[in-house]
């Protein structure tokens, strides 16, 4: 017994490590973004947010290669894959002479990342499935959180110690060393009698079934609503502390509490869901999420950015909630998919990534004189999520 509890925490922090070279390649670089932004000769603090907001861009393109893939060809070789057109990526920001070079390796960063990210998910489906797979998608995300804690620190130290570039050097070690563990330590969890033939076609047929699932494709939405909200906040929140409030060496400590929030919240939801139910954790976590940002709203319409204090009150409540959205509607739409995992958390991927990107951009360029955009944005997308929560209440009982 106490055998299979240490083979699953193994899998439990694997799974997670291979997500977590995501977070580290988004969270490391923003104490370094002014630093980066100087040494490209791109001054403009609004353009450089697209270092952040395109890896995302290249997530979401990726999972629609590498996914349908891993269904045909099995889970593992596409992690190898994915890693390799990493290392490339990261080479070629370590390189980039201009913004546009620079943008173009996020890119490829983001596209190389889709492999390990969606394959980690699809596996969790291989061997879970319903509330039991929600609780392990909790605790991996719960391992996964640590990185945004972690990562900034560790990008400001790299960047006092040596420059900008050593971040990146940095996150080839890193992604190395995962490759060798999963390599080592990972059986491959797609059946052979699973796999699916590689196609032209297996994008469309995939998507046509997805479309039979209604629950699916609508928390895809609310997914895609929640993460462009959230984007916002990683690709302006350099901004808002460095920049609105002066913070340049505080930021990275800042950044890290607010993280430390969403990991014991996705820690709490690991214990929670098995006896509430990832439908109404989700509900009531979205429910706060739009009424601490609208209350914000109200409070602080049209006036000036309110004292630090008050305004990490209202970022820790916000972010408290995330612990208890993002792994609850993942494991609500890959439910109904799960005879179609791998093309199925693609195509799933890819539209709320599709959704995310441009409402990162849209609102993340109003975010230059107050943090008021931020939960403007938070506010509008929370009501729009509740909003299909009762539309799908009709179907499936939540509260």
């Amino acid at each position: 017994m106490q055998n299979n509890q240490s083979i699953r925490l193994e899998f439990i922090v694997l799974m997670a490590s291979l997500m977590s070279i995501v977070a580290l390649a988004i969270d490391a670089i923003l104490p370094a973004m002014s630093a980066i932004g100087i040494s490209i000769n791109s001054l403009d603090s609004n353009s450089n947010q697209l270092l952040i907001t395109m890896i995302f861009l290249g997530l979401g393109s990726g999972q629609l290669l590498f996914g349908p893939l891993s269904d045909s060809f099995g889970r593992k070789p596409m992690v190898y894959i994915g890693l390799s057109v990493f290392a490339v990526a990261s080479i070629i920001c370590v390189l980039s002479p201009s913004l546009e070079w620079m943008i173009f390796g996020r890119i490829l960063q983001g596209i190389g990342l889709a492999a390990p990210r969606t394959i980690a998910i699809a596996i969790i489906r291989d061997m879970y499935k319903g509330d039991y797979m929600a609780k392990i998608m909790s605790f991996v995300t719960t391992f996964f959180i640590l990185v945004p804690v972690v990562a900034p620190v560790m990008g400001k130290f790299i960047l006092n110690h040596y420059n900008w570039r050593g971040i990146f050097y940095a996150q080839l070690v890193i992604a190395f060393v995962v490759c060798i563990w999963f390599w080592k330590r990972q059986p491959e969890t797609l059946k052979p009698e699973h796999k699916v033939k590689f196609t032209k076609f297996v994008f469309i047929n995939g998507l046509k079934e997805l479309l039979k699932y209604k629950v699916s494709i609508a928390f895809t939405i609310v997914s895609g609503f929640i993460s462009g909200a959230f984007i916002v906040y990683l690709s302006a929140s350099q901004i808002i502390f460095e920049n609105q409030y002066g913070l340049v060496n505080e930021f990275p400590y800042i950044f890290a509490g607010l993280a430390a929030g969403v990991g014991l919240s996705t820690f709490l939801n690991g214990s929670f869901v098995m006896r509430f139910g990832m439908w109404r954790l989700a509900f009531l976590a979205i429910l706060v999420f739009f009424l601490n940002s609208f209350c914000y709203v109200l409070f602080f319409w049209n006036s000036e950015n309110p004292s630090l204090p008050i305004l990490l009150v209202f970022m820790a409540i916000q972010f408290f909630t995330i612990g208890f959205i993002f792994g609850n509607l993942r494991a609500i739409a890959m439910e109904p998919i799960g005879h179609i995992a791998g093309i199925g958390a693609a195509i799933t991927g890819f539209i709320s990534t599709v959704m995310a990107v441009p409402i990162a951009n849209y609102i993340g360029s109003f975010v230059n004189e107050t943090a008021l955009p931020l939960f403007f944005g938070f506010s509008i997308f929370g009501f729009l999520s509740l909003s299909i929560f009762f539309y799908m209440k009709r179907d499936v009982k939540i509260v």
